[in-house]
This record gives structure tokens, C-alpha cells and sequence, in this order.
């Protein structure tokens, strides 16, 4: 086989979504797009904000000499610093430039930190349901995910994370608000998972990492906010984009932030750094840089995602599901009303409904819906939702 056995054996365990736009395309083709239903993709629709074009065109216009070449591999100076500058606002914690990497998108930055901080076999704990290609990751490194459950509501299972803790765990990787459930994790919890974190100095004889994947920061309802890592424990590394808040995915810009107080900051700093080069990155895209330099805090209107989820929950509850009610992020993750979810994925597609199931996120009995789409398509799914479960269960 040309392939390498370990990228043949992950194309197979990462399939489902990209199932799914497969599957997608060759609705589209037979039924037409409008007769459709694709939740399958968390794919932002809404536009970036204008404030976005005006300093875009203002950053071309400027055409400064060298704008184009290459930089620091932390990422420009003066983007760094507007980035510390609104961090130690939003998290509570002072910040400076020297803490911050511009990284290749939320992706690119978890990257760098696993490759710094991992050796040969050791474990990051996930809690599960979890963005599947955290797994491979950690495989890039030389690591391996440790699986643990959460709660009925998907909230953090402090139990299950203490138990799993071994001479092998290094990192223990969140994301809050979470794909694919919209769990947002309360203050309290983390505050606890710090505690948690300190205590487990004593066993390992080392500090733990605790690194939170934020990309769905700003996108929260119903007052809800977002409690800051930072605050919760000294060894933690922020790592977002602005993928999902500025609607800028194909743009491929994010961030990463090592707490200041953090073990061997300096050392962890540079090796990000270092890694941001050899993984390939070499640094975030110049243009995107200059450009959100004078963006930060920005979001998309928030309000249209949280009609859209308040549509679907109250579509999905008259249909008699049974779903946490996501507190942000774009995603809802119903229970199956079958315990198979992959069969009732396909159960879905034959109404022209396009889902993603549970076990894709290590969630079997659930499946996952991606609302970043517009109302219109929520408002015609709604019925062949009705009849899938009701299909489902008559059998």
C-alpha cells in the first residue's frame, strides 16, 4: 500500500463528516440544493462584519514596503501587543506581547503546544463528547488522547478527569463553549479542575497543563458568559481563532496565550515558537495580522445564531426529542431516539437531512446539528424531523 498505515487507518476513523459532504453533493445533484437539509458542516454563514471590510481595505490601501515578507515567527509586534491588550481584559489576567503566538488558526496553535509539550506516549485527557481530530493531534506528537466521560449535561465529570490522571498525562485539553454539545463550562467547574490540577503536582511530581480550545468564545446566549482559564490555574495556554466570532475560517488566523506565571513560560514560549516554524506554519498569514490588529472584540451579530438555536429547540422539542440546550456555539446534540445513531443518521438522510452522528465526537446514542445555516433551511428540515423519529421508533 503507498499510503502510510497510520494516515489509511485515520482517513477511516475520521470519515463521518467528510461523509457526510459527500453525501451532501450527491443529494444536491439529484434533489436540488434547496431540497436539501446539510447541518453536517460547522461552517460559519454569517458574513464577517463590516468593521472587517473597512480595515481590510484600509491595510491594503496602506501597501507599506516588506508587507509581505517574512516576520518573527510569534507573528507581527504590534499585533501581538493589540491581542495581549484585549486578553487581559477578556480573561482577567495581564498579558503582554511576549506571551502571545499568531498562529494558523486554533488548529495550528494546538499543534504548537502539543509539539512542545509532548514526548513519546504521553496522554492528553479529552472529555468526551470532543472535536475528533483532537485525537490526531496528539498522534502528530508522539501523544495519545485519554478518553473521559462528562456529565448527563455534558458538563465537566471532575471524578473521571481525576481518575484518568496518570505518570503519562501531560495536558488536559477542553473547549468551552464545545463542539459538539454548546456546554459552556461555569466558573465553578474550573476553578475545581485548577484545584484538581494542583493537587496532582504532588503525585506526578511535576505541574500538569491545562489547555483550553476557545474559538466559540463570543458565541453565547442568554447572558451567559464565559468564565476565564487564566483565572482558574497559573499552568494554561489559551488557543482560539477568529474562525467562528469574525466569520473568517477560510483565513485561517488564530492566537495562542501562555499564562505569564506558567512553568518555564520562557521556555514554553520559545518552543512554540520554534514549533510554529518547523510544523510547516512558519507564522499566521501577513495580511490577516495587520488586519485584526484593529478587529479585537469584534463579533458577528450573536443574536441571529441564537434564533436559529431557539428555532430548532423548539422544533426539535415538538418533534419529542430529548437535547441539552446548547448555551453557545453554533451546535445541538440531540439524543438519537434509537440507541444506534448511525442508523438513525440514515434514517435522516432519507428525508434529505444531513447530520453528523454522536460516535464521530466519541458521543455514541446522540447525533450532531450544525445550525450556522439560514432559517429557511431550519424551518423546511422541520417535518422531516418529526417523521424520522417517528419512523424510528414505529419500527
Amino acid at each position: 500500500m503507498a499510503l502510510a498505515e497510520k494516515i489509511q487507518d485515520a482517513i477511516e476513523r475520521s470519515s463521518w463528516i467528510r461523509k457526510m459532504f459527500e453525501e451532501g453533493a450527491r443529494l444536491k445533484a439529484l434533489y436540488g440544493a434547496d431540497k436539501v437539509f446539510d447541518f453536517s458542516l460547522g461552517n460559519p454563514d454569517l458574513e464577517p462584519p463590516e468593521t472587517f471590510r473597512q480595515a481590510l481595505h484600509s491595510v491594503i490601501a496602506e501597501s507599506s514596503s516588506g508587507a509581505h515578507g517574512y516576520m518573527a515567527n510569534a507573528g507581527y509586534q504590534e499585533t501581538r501587543a493589540a491581542v495581549a491588550a484585549y486578553v487581559s481584559q477578556e480573561q482577567g489576567v495581564e498579558v503582554s506581547a511576549e506571551h502571545v503566538v499568531m498562529t494558523c488558526g486554533a488548529a495550528g496553535g494546538l499543534n504548537c503546544i502539543l509539539k512542545t509539550l509532548l514526548d513519546p506516549g504521553d496522554e492528553v485527557i479529552v472529555s468526551a463528547p470532543y472535536f475528533v481530530e483532537y485525537g490526531f493531534y496528539a498522534d502528530n506528537h508522539g501523544g495519545r488522547i485519554q478518553v473521559v466521560s462528562t456529565r448527563e449535561d455534558f458538563s465537566l465529570d471532575l471524578e473521571a478527569i481525576e481518575a484518568a490522571i496518570s505518570k503519562r498525562t501531560k495536558v488536559v485539553l477542553i473547549n468551552s463553549p464545545n463542539n459538539p454539545t454548546g456546554q459552556v463550562y461555569d466558573r465553578h467547574s474550573l476553578e475545581d479542575l485548577g484545584d484538581l490540577l494542583r493537587s496532582s503536582r504532588s503525585k506526578l511530581g511535576r505541574n500538569l497543563y491545562l489547555v483550553s480550545d476557545e474559538p466559540y468564545r463570543k458565541i453565547v446566549y442568554d447572558g451567559v458568559a464565559v468564565p476565564s482559564i487564566l483565572e482558574s490555574y497559573p499552568n494554561s495556554i489559551v488557543a482560539t481563532s477568529y474562525s467562528k466570532d469574525v466569520s473568517l475560517p477560510g483565513e485561517r488566523l488564530g492566537y495562542l496565550v501562555v499564562h505569564p506565571e506558567a512553568d518555564q513560560a520562557d521556555s514554553l514560549m520559545a518552543g512554540i515558537i520554534l514549533a510554529n516554524r518547523i510544523l510547516g506554519f512558519v507564522n499566521a498569514p501577513a495580511l490577516m495580522q495587520r488586519v485584526v490588529q484593529h478587529l479585537q472584540g469584534t463579533c458577528v451579530d450573536v443574536r441571529v445564531y441564537q434564533t436559529r438555536r431557539d428555532r430548532f429547540c423548539q422544533g426539535l422539542n415538538d418533534a419529542g426529542y430529548e437535547f441539552v440546550r446548547p448555551r453557545g456555539a453554533f451546535y445541538l446534540f440531540p439524543k438519537s431516539p434509537i440507541p444506534d445513531d448511525i442508523a438513525f443518521v440514515r434514517l435522516l438522510q432519507e428525508e434529505n437531512i444531513l447530520v453528523v452522528p454522536g460516535s464521530g465526537f466519541g458521543g455514541p446514542g446522540y447525533f450532531r446539528i450544525a445550525y450556522c445555516v439560514d432559517e429557511q433551511t431550519i424551518e423546511s428540515a422541520m417535518p422531516g424531523f418529526a417523521r424520522a423519529r417517528e419512523g424510528a421508533l414505529s419500527k
